[in-house]
């Protein structure tokens, strides 16, 4: 059985949010789009809001999920379209930074793999 990790296309005028990552040290300044791990009990979408809270500082509206993407053996991930409804995206512990990136921008970071994967699906949606 996988692990659900959920991550957020957090979209604010036509441009997505991402984050580079500060550890473990092999992911250590990889970009990901922000989120983490569903915990027994929780649904996708209050985990997320949940993980942007604690990571971003920021309140967001969950939308529809863009897709599930593998991870590894044990984890797949799952990116859910979403709108910041207070806050402004700034780094902490997880992360030292946050850029806003346009469609066309979305190859100019270093991607974790699994999101690197979901990109074109993205990309898609930002165009939308």
């Amino acid at each position: 059985m996988t692990q659900t990790v959920v991550g957020a296309i957090l979209v604010d005028e036509g441009r997505v949010c991402a984050a580079r990552r500060t550890y473990p040290p092999e992911l250590a300044g990889l970009w990901e789009f922000p989120g983490g791990k569903v915990h027994e009990g929780e649904t996708p979408a209050a985990a997320l809001r949940r993980e942007l809270r604690e990571e971003l500082a920021v309140e967001a509206t969950i939308g529809e999920q863009l897709g599930t993407w593998p991870i590894d053996d044990r984890y797949e991930l799952r990116l859910f379209l979403a709108t910041i409804t207070s806050g402004e995206p700034t780094p902490d512990t997880d992360h030292d930074e946050v850029r806003w990136l346009e469609a066309d921008q979305l190859e100019t970071v270093d991607w974790l793999p699994s999101d690197r994967a979901a990109l074109a699906t993205v990309a898609r949606g930002l165009r939308r």
